[in-house]
């Protein structure tokens, strides 16, 4: 979602890399050109943010508006492209995975990050879930991230999230409880056996930014519509 900041349209994307930052700001450009508008923008990384206002008028103006509704559509042609890339044939994957529920339960979403072991983003994707809670949200971004890898072919395959009860549950240190959780529990213990090797690891949150930009990216996704 576009927000008002100091008579500014502000916005920030992620992106799996700097080379799909950089391949979307290029299309941005032509768009800006095309418009004949000069937006302020700034890059790092994997990530590009957006303050649209008109000089002239010194305020927000409908050219304004315009080129955010256009930068929004390159962004979701482009992600749109992404998803339906075909996937690489990897056998040892690293898969960061995170699941977030505003409200809990509220709005949820399932995000994960498969990374070849070199660290190179090979595949993303965030999946809204509707009103549900954080731990079913957890449970679905392992399941979607699990899913990718066995179609990418990999047998072994390590996953990081930053929850701690979901990875002592899937280490079987702790039971889970909730009955709800049942049904995915059991999804993803059969997935579990496409594998000849995999393990569940905790990390800190700030180490498991990737997954939950596609949490907050998904989320706001909808939120725009």
């Amino acid at each position: 979602m576009w927000k008002k900041q100091n008579n500014q349209l502000y916005k920030e994307f992620s992106f799996k890399d700097f080379d799909a930052a950089f391949a979307f700001m290029v299309e941005v450009a032509k768009v800006a050109q095309r418009l004949n508008h000069h937006p302020r923008w700034l890059n790092e990384w994997n990530k590009v943010q957006f303050w649209l206002y008109s000089h002239s008028a010194g305020a927000i103006t409908p050219q304004d508006e315009a080129l955010a509704g256009e930068i929004d559509m390159v962004f979701e042609h482009q992600k749109l492209a992404e998803q339906n890339a075909p996937l690489p044939k990897l056998k040892e994957i690293k898969i960061f995975a995170d699941g977030g529920s505003r409200g809990n339960p509220g709005p949820s979403a399932g995000g994960y990050v498969i990374l070849d072991m070199d660290d190179n983003v090979v595949k993303r994707n965030g999946k809204y879930l509707g009103i549900t809670t954080n731990n079913q949200a957890e449970y679905h971004s392992i399941k979607g991230g699990l899913e990718a890898a066995v179609a990418m072919g990999a047998k072994v395959a390590h996953v990081y999230m930053d929850s701690m009860l979901v990875v002592n549950q899937m280490k079987g240190v702790y039971k889970v409880r909730n009955r709800d959780l049942w049904p995915i529990h059991q999804a993803i213990k059969t997935l579990v056996t496409s594998f000849e090797r995999i393990n569940f690891t905790h990390v800190p949150r700030e180490m498991n930014k990737l997954a939950d930009a596609m949490v907050n990216e998904t989320l706001d996704s909808v939120k725009d519509k």
